[in-house]
């Protein structure tokens, strides 16, 4: 029998809102910044939860103007070529996906709840088959070669074809349980899969790379890496690509979301230094936070808000994980014990007391998704292993064969600010303390993307890694052999066997269970040693409405709903 699954009950989830406490492992704690000067990114609403009906405008808005934000340099513009947050955030202005995370006032930050994009419904005839029924009417970006025409089944059967034949997409693990995909008629598609898979919804409503690209773009150009190829269904078109500066995107007025998007256009203005983008929030030339997210750095947060008081605040906390990761398939990281006195060597509250002022200990699933993830303090044995404990930690490395300690290196980037490179050298200090002396190595954050962030380095590496809008894509990601996001190697039957049970689970307090329980395991095992999840304070400018913080890559959307009421 078919279900209707945007009729299904309202299990929509919402997050705890960041809140100081003192002293509480797992808390926030607010501090002040005189530890260090020394030296980014759910409650995710349930695979079975509801599925909001199409976008109808809520409030009159109001017409004009140019959205000036901090934006990202992409490395190039094929979502199937590259796993880079700053790709997948720029091409969110261009594209649409079949399905989205809502987004907009009323969404607290860390809630990810599916609704219609480019399919207005759907149905699930049987655990293996899904039927997409598109909106009629949608055109492509009035640009050759695609020249306006209508969006049809076709361009989604040839989409996702691409994505799971093309060898060098980093993204082919989430939709792995697909078997194919079926144009059933001009408006309607069919995904066949392999065996039952919950989060099917979930990953074709991922930021990150699951956007409808248009077949005649691929035969003219022969990808889509050109910004000239960047042609999709999305709310604003790409007008101009200035490298290292700015994308320059200009409203759709062919949109198919009658009335959006308001603004007349976005500037996604390329800003790596912090100090720059903080002068340029407060003189009025941003609109939004220049910092990740359109937030504003924890150091800057109490200055800013005496001295413009005016400005729109909320506080949430990240939806990902910081961590170390290793190359657990060699030695000396293939011993747990070694793994476990990394653990135990760093300081995790004090890097967050010293560097980020707000922030908690995560495990695996971040604690911006608090419906998914566990307190440390609910790991079980694996808890144990988030105590600072130096002495233990030379025991560990002792026992594995290290009594005089060991040498190594430890990666991370630059390219996420300077608050990563702080905390890497304040853990650096901690490892060190500990008998593990880390070689630090700095990398660009392009090479960084493409090298030591898809597992090819040596020893360590430090940076924000596995952000969620479900469990699933992290333990798929990072966990299951061969894929690109298994930055640390791992090769644990355990955990895989564990990772597949819960991916075929329906009902959704058993696989609740099952995702406590796959923590839990990780903690034990510290493939990845997890950290914590920092805290974001996002902030616009009064004359911004309609507009609401969210921790995914979905800018575009959000621009499109928010207007300015200069």
């Amino acid at each position: 029998m078919a279900v209707p699954i945007q009729h299904l009950p309202d299990l929509r989830l919402t997050p705890r809102p960041v809140t100081p406490t003192t002293g509480k492992e797992g808390g926030y704690r607010m501090t002040r910044r005189d530890l260090l000067r020394a030296g980014l990114i759910t409650g995710a609403a349930l695979s079975a939860a509801p599925l909001s009906p199409p976008v109808r405008l809520q409030a009159q808005g109001k017409r004009g103007g140019i959205l000036r934000v901090r934006g990202y340099d992409p490395p190039h513009f094929d979502p199937h070529l590259a796993l880079n947050f700053k790709q997948s955030n720029t091409l969110s202005f261009v594209y649409n996906k079949l399905v989205r995370f809502k987004v907009g006032p009323g969404v607290p930050p860390g809630s990810f709840t599916v609704e219609p994009d480019l399919a207005e419904r759907w149905e699930e005839p049987d655990d293996t088959t899904m039927v997409f029924h598109l909106r009629r009417g949608v055109r492509w970006q009035n640009k050759p070669p695609v020249a306006g025409r209508e969006l049809t089944a076709e361009d989604v059967k040839f989409t996702f074809e691409r994505f799971l034949t093309e060898k060098g997409n980093p993204h082919r693990y989430m939709l792995e349980h697909v078997d194919r995909v079926e144009a059933v008629d001009r408006y309607t598609v069919r995904f066949r899969l392999k065996e039952p898979f919950v989060w099917l919804l979930h990953m074709l409503a991922s930021p990150w790379a699951a956007w409808i690209l248009p077949r005649e773009v691929l035969e003219k150009h022969g990808d889509f890496k050109k910004p000239e190829a960047t042609i999709g269904t999305g709310p604003f078109l790409l007008e101009r690509y200035e490298p290292n500066v700015k994308t320059v995107f200009r409203r759709n007025p062919d949109y198919f979301r009658s009335g959006l998007p308001w603004v007349d256009g976005v500037d996604w203005l390329v800003m790596d230094d912090d100090a720059a983008g903080l002068a340029a929030y407060r003189t009025g030339k941003l609109d939004c936070g220049p910092w990740h997210w359109w937030a504003v750095r924890q150091q800057d947060v109490n200055a800013i808000k005496k001295g413009h008081p005016q400005l729109a605040y909320q506080d949430f906390t990240s939806n990902v994980t910081q961590v170390i990761y290793m190359r657990t398939d060699k030695p000396p990281f293939n011993d747990v014990r070694v793994r476990r006195a990394i653990s135990h060597a760093i300081d995790r509250q004090a890097i967050i007391d010293s560097v980020f002022l707000k922030g908690e200990l995560t495990p695996a699933v971040a604690r911006g998704l608090p419906e998914w993830s566990l307190r440390v303090d609910q790991l079980g044995q694996g808890a144990q292993y988030y105590r600072h404990d130096p002495r233990e930690a030379r025991r560990l490395l002792a026992d594995a064969g290290f009594p005089q300690g060991l040498k190594t290196q430890l990666s991370t980037t630059s390219g996420l600010g300077t608050d990563l490179v702080d905390a890497v050298q304040l853990a650096q200090r901690q490892l060190k303390e500990s008998g593990v002396d880390a070689e630090l190595k700095v990398q660009e954050f392009g090479a960084y993307a493409s090298t030591t962030a898809l597992g090819k380095f040596e020893g360590m590496a430090m940076a924000p890694f596995g952000i969620a809008w479900d469990p699933h894509v992290v333990f798929s990601g990072m966990y299951m052999p061969e894929q690109p996001r298994n930055s640390s190697h791992v090769s644990d039957p355990k955990i895989i066997a564990m990772i597949k049970e819960q991916a075929r689970t329906r009902d959704v307090e058993a696989r609740r269970k099952m995702i406590f329980d796959l923590q839990r395991y990780a903690a034990e095992q510290q493939y990845y040693v997890y950290l914590y999840s920092v805290g974001i304070t996002a902030s616009w400018q009064p004359y911004v409405k309609n507009y609401a913080p969210a921790p995914s890559f979905d800018y575009g959307n959000r621009a499109a709903l928010l207007w300015l009421d200069r």
